[in-house]
C-alpha cells in the first residue's frame, strides 16, 4: 500500500502480490463483465421513476460504457498524477498565464475567483510510460462514470475480487463521487459569491436534448435537485441578459454550469451569457479563463518545452517532469509545410480550440487536401503516441485515461475503449470503462 495520501482513495487490499498479473497481462486476458446492467436499471428507474433514462443510457447509446474494467499499475497512477501536480505548478506561474493569454479571446482575460469545473486530464500510456496527450476544459463523462461506480460487479479473484471504480477519498473517507462533484460546484459559487444561498443552476449547451450527452446533464439536473436546487437544461439562446441578472424565462440564474464548446463565448448566440459573465452577474464554470490556461492546444507547445519552462523560472525537476509527461507538441507553422508533410506519418494534427477529435487527424491518414487546410488555420502537430490495448472478446480495442481534476486533485479516473483515430463512443464493446489499479 502507497503511503502517498493523493493515491490512498484508489488502493484496495490485495491478494499475495507475487501472484497478481500485471496491468498488461490482465488488459490482455481478463474477460470479466463487471458492469451489472440489472443494477444499472434499478438505479436509473429510482431516478427517474421510470425506464427512459436507461433506455436512453443502454439502448439508444448502447456504446457509451464498456461492459469491462481497464487495469492500470500503481506506478503508472502515480506518475499521472505526479505530471498533473507539475502542470497544475506551471499553470499558476503568472509568466505561463501572461503568455498564453496573449493568444487566448478577450473572455479570457477577465479574472474571477472560481477555478473551473471538470477539468479533464487524457492520457495515453506508451511503452515508456504515461504521456499527456492533452486537457479539456468542461470535460464530460463524470457523472456516467459516477453512476457505473455504484453498478459493478467485482472483478476476477485473480486481482482479489476488485470491485472497478470504488473511490476512497481524504484518506481513507469513503464517500459518493456525487458529494465530491457538489461540494465542487458549492466551492465555485461560495468563491464568487461568499455565503449567499445558491438557488438555481442552468445547465448550458447548444441544443442540449439532441447532444450525445444528454443522458448525462439529467444525470446533473437529478444531483442538483437533490439539494435543492432548481435546475433548467437549456440553449443559450434561451437565456437573455436584463435588470442587472441572467435569465431563463422568469428565472433568474445564479450559477451556469457550462458545457458550450464556443470556449470564448464569441457566437451571436452566446450574447446573453457573456454579457452576464463579464458583468458579474452569475457565476459560470468552467469559464473562458480556464480554457486558455489549460486546455488551448498551443499551451502543449509551451508546456513540454524546456527553455521556455527554464526562462519562467520552472525549477529543474518539474521541466524533467513535464518533457517526458507531455507529449511532444509543436505549432505548425505554413512556412514548414514540408517538414511537416514529410513527417506526418509520425504526427498527430489537433485544432488549437478543438474539443474531443473534432477536425483531428492522424498523419497517416491525411490527405493533401485536408493538410493544406490544417496550414490555414491554427493547428498543433503531435508525437504519435501509440495507446495501449484492452482485449476483449470485441476485438483488440485502444484505451485511454482521464481524470476529472478540480484544484489539483484527481476527483475520478476513467478509462475510454475504442477502435479507429481517436475516442468515438461507436464502438462494439467500447466506451467509459471502470479501472481497476493493480501493483
Amino acid at each position: 500500500m502507497t503511503n502517498n495520501p493523493r493515491l490512498a482513495f484508489f488502493m484496495h487490499p490485495y491478494p499475495d502480490p507475487e501472484h497478481i498479473p500485471s496491468a498488461e497481462q490482465l488488459n490482455s486476458n481478463c474477460r470479466c463483465s463487471s458492469l451489472n446492467r440489472k443494477a444499472l436499471r434499478s438505479e436509473l428507474h429510482r431516478l427517474e421513476g421510470n425506464d427512459n433514462l436507461y433506455r436512453m443510457i443502454a439502448e439508444e447509446r448502447p456504446n457509451l460504457f464498456a461492459e469491462s474494467a481497464v487495469f492500470i499499475s500503481q506506478d503508472c497512477l502515480e506518475r499521472q498524477l505526479e505530471i498533473i501536480a507539475a502542470l497544475e505548478r506551471v499553470i499558476a506561474l503568472p509568466a505561463y498565464q501572461q503568455h498564453v493569454l496573449e493568444y487566448a479571446p478577450d473572455t479570457a482575460r477577465f479574472l474571477v475567483k472560481a477555478r473551473g469545473a471538470f477539468l479533464g486530464y487524457d492520457f495515453h500510456l506508451s511503452a515508456d510510460g504515461p504521456k499527456l496527450i492533452e486537457i479539456n476544459s468542461n470535460a464530460g463523462g463524470a457523472m456516467i462514470n459516477a453512476l457505473l461506480i455504484r453498478v459493478q460487479n467485482s472483478c476476477c479473484e485473480i486481482v482479489g475480487n476488485q470491485q472497478p471504480g470504488k473511490l476512497k477519498l481524504h484518506n481513507q473517507d469513503i464517500r459518493q463521487t456525487e458529494t465530491v462533484f457538489m461540494e465542487m460546484f458549492y466551492q465555485e459559487w461560495q468563491a464568487e459569491r461568499d455565503s449567499a444561498p445558491l438557488r438555481n443552476i442552468a445547465i448550458v449547451d447548444d441544443d442540449p436534448q439532441n447532444q450525445y450527452m444528454w443522458p448525462e446533464f439529467l444525470l446533473f439536473k437529478h444531483l442538483f435537485q437533490q439539494h435543492k436546487i432548481e435546475t433548467v437544461v437549456c440553449d443559450p439562446q434561451a437565456l437573455s441578459y436584463r435588470d442587472g441578472g441572467l435569465w431563463h424565462g422568469d428565472l433568474q440564474i445564479d450559477l451556469v454550469y457550462n458545457r458550450l464548446t464556443d470556449f470564448g463565448l464569441e457566437a451571436l448566440k452566446c450574447h446573453a451569457l457573456r454579457a452576464a459573465y463579464l458583468a458579474g452577474a452569475v457565476v459560470l464554470t468552467p469559464h473562458p479563463r480556464n480554457h486558455a490556461l489549460y486546455a488551448d492546444k498551443r499551451n502543449l507547445a509551451w508546456l513540454g518545452k524546456d527553455d521556455f519552462l527554464q526562462a519562467i523560472g520552472v525549477d529543474d525537476n518539474t521541466c524533467a517532469i513535464l518533457s517526458t509527461g507531455v507529449a511532444h507538441t509543436v505549432l505548425v507553422d505554413a512556412q514548414k509545410a514540408e517538414w511537416f508533410w514529410s513527417n506526418r506519418k509520425q504526427l498527430f494534427f489537433k485544432p488549437a480550440k478543438g474539443y474531443g477529435s473534432k477536425a483531428a487527424y492522424r498523419g497517416d491518414k491525411l490527405t493533401r487536401r485536408v493538410f493544406e487546410d490544417i496550414l490555414q488555420h491554427d493547428y498543433v502537430a503531435q508525437a504519435l503516441v501509440k495507446p495501449s490495448e484492452r482485449l476483449l472478446d470485441a476485438g483488440e480495442l485502444k484505451l485511454d485515461l482521464r481524470h476529472y481534476v478540480y484544484q489539483g486533485q484527481t476527483q475520478l479516473v476513467c478509462a475510454r475503449l475504442y477502435q479507429g483515430q481517436t475516442t468515438n463512443f461507436r464502438t462494439l464493446g467500447g466506451g467509459f470503462a471502470q479501472v481497476v489499479v493493480v501493483p
